[in-house]
């Protein structure tokens, strides 16, 4: 008789765990979810693997993003060097390659990884088509992004950097980059 009470204590006990630990590690709750979604890599077959690519439909303008590494790519000992470097490497031509700069790039920092960020305008539109490469790299290897969209440049800039920086996307960024 006195095994129910202690059955019956255990079988709460390991409910209630099971359902702490359910909780933690579920998603997001519906209103915290990301507003990118996966898709099919949009690019045709080249010498680098395919990467990822996502779109979000509410970042200021339909947004795409493409993100891959490009192992052994890159100059061991200054990394990204400069605009030129960017305008060759970061997959803009994939999108356009009539592609224009606006500006300069800046310096970036995406996973823990220097870099440099440039925006381009992507002639010839009906409506103004813009895009933000993006090329960082560790040791000798590139990463690439271009994110492109019909909004305003500094929207895909912001929304692409925001994204870039989420937990799941740095992890898989630092993971491939280091060949898992």
């Amino acid at each position: 008789m006195r095994r129910r009470p202690l059955i019956a204590l255990a079988i709460t006990l390991l409910g209630a765990l099971s359902g702490a630990a359910a909780y933690q590690q579920a998603g997001p709750r519906q209103d915290e979810k990301s507003v990118w979604r996966e898709i099919a890599w949009p690019f045709p077959r080249d010498g680098w693997p395919a990467g990822k690519a996502y779109r979000c439909d509410s970042c200021g303008g339909d947004v795409a993003i493409s993100v891959r590494p490009k192992i052994g790519f890159c100059n061991c000992d200054r990394g990204v060097a400069d605009d030129d470097e960017v305008d060759r490497v970061a997959d803009v031509d994939l999108v356009n390659e009539h592609f224009v700069p606006l500006s300069s790039g800046q310096l970036v920092r995406v996973a823990d990884m220097p870099g440099r960020i440039r925006t381009y305008e992507l002639p010839p539109a009906a409506s103004t088509r813009h895009a933000v490469g993006i090329a960082v790299s560790r040791g000798c290897d590139l990463l690439v992004a271009v994110a492109h969209g019909n909004g305003d440049v500094s929207a895909i800039r912001r929304a692409a950097l925001a994204f870039l920086a989420t937990d799941q996307m740095t992890r898989w960024m630092v993971a491939v980059m280091e060949g898992r």
